[in-house]
């Protein structure tokens, strides 16, 4: 069970600075009340810390997070912690809370990219203030929740790729960006994070369970002038050859030069390759120039997905014969966002499983919150209860955890292996 609120304090009636309360169902007086506990909250630890207020506050029951994305606006989070049903001495059932299961900097974490998430596509919430009002925003915030998952975005990680071309006719695109399975970011670093998220566990699943299915042929049938290929919009017009066709794009707001811009949002996409196009929100894309893109950008972009596919599969071929290593290891890169797992299955665009036990999965979780309190390079040795060992180390905005299942190793065998794990996986750490 979770609750989510978002509210204003610069609201002077207890019920308007209610902008967003779930679940809905909940009476009117218990929403005040909560918000403005939520309130007490704040403003009792700005006594104590008056630019860091309250990240979080930990009951028997519950869990609560707060974050302030904009000046005098909240988001807060509330979670049940998990429970386990116990017999007492005289056999009666007995609920106790696990208090420590819950890691504040993950659920931080959803709560920020759920703010992220709802300015992507909608602005700051001062902007919805500003052109229409309270009853504007609250009208976004409703029909934003209400059609996001917020648990879709537990897990971080950006792999998009700027690309340039040289071509004129890209005179009006403001920025590309280019997808395949991993790249680096060209924009910024916070925009080009969340609207990967959105792209791999909303619009690219919307669009392959038809493809799976055999209901959407992902060829293009050839047209005047333009050879066969796999590329079509996944936002804008659905057939080219309709000159009906609604050249309808998802506005976006990214962060340029200072400066929130509004942008169209086009994606193109080739196989397992995808082109993102951001146009000026005040042009207005025709029928014609997504022809026009159509033309030059889906003969090329089909001819580089398959040429990468290929080389993926020779070197995929080539490293099959080796031996399966002993050891699990997540790498995250702060400087490019460039992320490599072997802990995490990804079953679905959306869906990634850990094969490894949840709790090795909470150490990983604790070093790494440990990793954020401090700026210097540092590294972490954890011997776990089930014999295996756990290593985090932080260098140079890198950080790299690894899993090693060797029950009677020592520290230095541990270091050793933590070595071999970096050279066989080619990552970059000192």
């Amino acid at each position: 069970m979770f609750i989510l609120m978002c509210f204003c304090f610069f609201m002077f009636q207890e019920e308007n600075k209610i902008l967003f309360y779930h679940p809905n169902e909940v009476e009117k007086n218990e929403k005040i009340r909560n918000v403005g506990l939520c309130e007490a909250i704040v403003q009792f630890t700005r006594t104590f810390s008056p630019s860091k207020p309250a990240k979080s506050l930990h009951t028997q029951k519950n869990r609560q997070f707060f974050n302030e994305p904009e000046e005098h606006f909240w988001m807060v989070m509330v979670v049940r912690n998990p429970i386990i049903e116990k017999q007492s001495k005289d056999g009666k059932p007995v609920i106790e809370y696990q208090e420590e299961e819950l890691l504040d900097k993950v659920y931080s974490s959803v709560l920020q990219q759920c703010y992220s998430m709802y300015k992507l596509f909608n602005g700051t919430f001062l902007k919805a203030m500003e052109d229409g009002g309270v009853e504007l925003l609250k009208e976004r915030l409703e029909k934003f929740f209400h059609r996001v998952s917020t648990l879709n975005f537990l897990f971080n990680g950006t792999f998009l790729k700027a690309m340039e071309d040289g071509e004129k006719f890209f005179h009006r695109v403001s920025t590309l960006n280019f997808v395949y399975n991993f790249s680096e970011s060209g924009l910024e670093q916070d925009d080009m994070r969340i609207l990967y998220k959105y792209l791999t566990t909303s619009l690219f699943p919307r669009h392959m369970e038809p493809e799976l299915a055999g209901r959407d042929s992902p060829i293009r049938a050839e047209m005047p002038g333009n050879l066969q290929h796999y590329g079509r919009f996944l936002t804008g017009p659905l057939n080219l050859n309709d000159p009906d066709a609604k050249c309808r794009f998802p506005k976006i707001f990214v962060n340029t030069h200072d400066a929130y811009e509004e942008l169209h949002l086009i994606v193109y996409k080739a196989m397992s390759a995808a082109v993102c196009f951001m146009i000026d929100a005040s042009i207005q894309p025709t029928l014609d120039f997504c022809r026009r893109l159509d033309s030059v950008v889906g003969p090329q972009l089909t001819v580089l997905a398959s040429d990468i596919c290929e080389q993926f599969n020779i070197n995929k071929r080539m490293s099959g014969s080796e031996k399966e290593p002993q050891f699990k290891f997540i790498y995250f890169n702060h400087m490019n966002l460039a992320e490599k797992s072997t802990v995490h299955m990804r079953k679905t665009p959306s869906v990634s499983l850990t094969s490894v036990h949840p709790d090795l999965m909470k150490i990983l979780g604790d070093i790494n919150s440990d990793f954020t309190r401090v700026d210097e390079d540092e590294e972490i040795i954890v011997k776990a209860m089930s014999d295996y060992w756990v290593v985090g180390k932080k260098s140079d905005r890198r950080e790299l955890y690894v899993i090693l299942n060797q029950k009677n190793a020592n520290l230095i065998e541990v270091n050793e292996m933590r070595a071999c794990c970096i050279t066989q996986a080619g990552l970059k750490l000192k």
